[in-house]
């Protein structure tokens, strides 16, 4: 069954179930177009993950003005371009070898030569807002100018994995709510 459909049937069990899951109870991780009309017509709206603030305009455009649109933004607090990029192509990695995510960048303008060798510096910047707190800042900015609700931040580390980046989280509060 290919994915589109199996969405479909899936969201159709949950319409039928003995205890329904109401609509407005639920979000779908929607990329693609038909995906997002989905998700407009069958949820209270959508969760894209590893978009960018042009992907969010687009499916704001698509999904019309109501529905929730929460994309995610990954975020690395450091001025220390290679550092970023090494720790932003370590969280983008299985991404660069899953059919969805690959023909989503591509509807970004990425090809093939952006996800050779980890990612190129072109798509590891535009997936993952690094820098100062208000160069991160003005990334989540940019998705709710381009009609996002809502912006669901990943904080990336260059930490060891597996701890919890408690001190990155801080930095993150401080510099999205001041």
């Amino acid at each position: 069954m290919r994915p589109l459909s199996k969405l479909a049937s899936y969201l159709d069990e949950l319409d039928q179930a003995e205890h329904p899951v109401p609509l407005s109870e639920r979000a779908l991780a929607a990329l693609g177009p038909k995906a997002l009309e989905m998700s407009a017509r069958r949820s209270a709206g959508a969760h894209p993950y590893n978009v960018t603030p042009d992907h969010t305009a687009r499916a704001r455009s698509i999904l019309g003005p109501t529905p929730l649109l929460a994309p995610e933004q990954k975020v690395y607090f450091g001025a220390d371009a290679t550092l970023a990029r090494q720790v932003a192509r370590r969280s983008l990695a299985i991404y660069l070898h899953l059919p969805n995510y690959l023909n989503n960048f591509r509807r970004l303008g990425f090809d093939d030569g952006d996800f050779a060798d980890g990612g190129s510096d072109r798509l590891v910047d535009a997936m993952v807002a690094w820098g100062p707190g208000d160069a991160v800042a003005r990334r989540v900015q940019e998705h709710m100018d381009a009609g996002a609700s809502h912006v669901t931040i990943q904080v990336l580390s260059a930490g060891r994995p597996g701890v919890l980046p408690r001190t990155e989280w801080r930095d993150a509060a401080q510099a999205l709510l001041g």
